[in-house]
């Protein structure tokens, strides 16, 4: 992933004033989806550590192993860079530069490993430690220009793939794990090297969200719940779809157009000022009212950018309001245990005005060989 030097100056220069606005002195980044947000770069995660240094005053520098260092060289021109040898703690340089600075309250990234966070703590005694979750939601919960546009990228290849697999690729009788090595294949055609993730569940095994693909044949008049999507430049796809190996039961037909209409219902919720929670609830009564609403086991919606699931989330308690540029996905489901399960999702972004959604491939029932 590169990222554009202006940027990450415009970033830096955001978070230094979120920093401000939470008395917050010295921001301290591990790898993680984090540092990448500032620097478009994605450290190994080691016990050699890497880590982004941000004070509320000052140069932002990178600590680095010395046999990490290449890698990193070309963001020597926006990052001072602390580069260590093995006979040396990572941690020390860190805490020397918060001394420096004169430093009281610092913030780590959720990520940041324990043994490093308790060596600083140790190191820096007169210093209070906090958890910098809150700094960055507010950085990365709403998009800039450049996030979606890599988002609506990400969003259409990832249309393409599955509208291909559609046309190509048949289900009845064979194991979920070769129908997943089918969709990885149709995925690298469109740029991705590797699936992020794939969940592949036929079957009764449809009726639970989190399955993991396994070598269950697929059988004739199986949904099938194919939940996948990859990275580009550092974003996610997210995209669910239930077809059918041929043709589908009539009871099957009934509950998927309920979750269809249960995740329109959600879509024209969403809009800015809107609660998070109320998204959730307006696919829920679409469910419940239908009499499906024990089935209906996880809340509705994400956030995606560089992770997979990150704030906000459409989730029942969740008053946060929505913002123009958060983008999250929309997927009510219905999972009947021994039976079947249904969902359809895509990924949404948060307009002025309302929501539009990043996939478009047709949301109707598919029936497939």
């Amino acid at each position: 992933m590169s990222q554009d030097a202006q940027v990450t100056a415009q970033r830096l220069n955001r978070v230094r004033e979120v920093m401000e606005q939470a008395g917050v002195d010295l921001l301290v980044i591990g790898p993680s989806s984090d540092f990448r947000y500032f620097t478009g770069h994605a450290p190994r995660l080691s016990e050699r550590l890497t880590a982004l240094i941000i004070p509320r005053e000052g140069e932002a520098t990178i600590t680095v192993p010395r046999l990490e260092a290449p890698l990193l060289a070309h963001l020597s021109d926006r990052f001072a860079m602390a580069i260590w040898d093995e006979t040396e703690r990572p941690t020390e340089r860190i805490a020397a530069m918060g001394r420096e600075a004169g430093v009281r309250a610092v913030a780590v990234n959720d990520q940041f490993w324990s043994v490093f966070l308790l060596q600083l703590e140790e190191l820096l005694p007169s210093a209070s430690f906090q958890s910098a979750s809150k700094i960055m939601t507010r950085m990365r919960v709403v998009k800039d220009p450049a996030e979606i546009a890599l988002l609506r990228e990400a969003a259409r290849r990832t249309d393409a793939a599955w509208e291909e697999f559609c046309a190509t690729v048949r289900l009845t009788g064979r194991t979920e794990r070769e129908v997943a090595v089918d969709l990885q294949a149709l995925m690298a055609k469109q740029g991705f090297p590797t699936l992020a993730f794939c969940a592949v569940a036929s079957g009764p095994n449809a009726a639970s969200p989190h399955h993991e693909t396994s070598d269950r044949v697929i059988q004739p008049g199986d949904p099938v719940v194919i939940d996948f999507g990859g990275e580009y430049e550092g974003y996610y796809s997210d995209i669910t779809r239930t077809p059918v190996a041929g043709e589908p039961h009539p009871e099957f037909v009934k509950i998927y157009e309920i979750v269809k209409q249960a995740q329109q219902a959600a879509f024209e919720t969403i809009r800015p000022g809107v609660a998070c929670q109320d998204v959730d609830r307006a696919a829920r009564k679409i469910i419940s009212d239908a009499g499906y609403g024990e089935y209906f086991i996880h809340r509705v919606g994400h956030g995606l950018g560089l992770e997979i699931h990150e704030p906000p989330y459409l989730v029942e308690g969740n008053t946060q309001p929505l913002e123009a540029g958060m983008v999250t996905s929309d997927e009510p489901g219905i999972y009947i245990p021994g039976k079947w399960g249904v969902r359809i999702e895509d990924a949404v972004l948060v307009t002025e005005d309302g929501a539009e959604r990043l996939n478009t491939v047709s949301r109707d029932l598919v029936s497939l060989p």
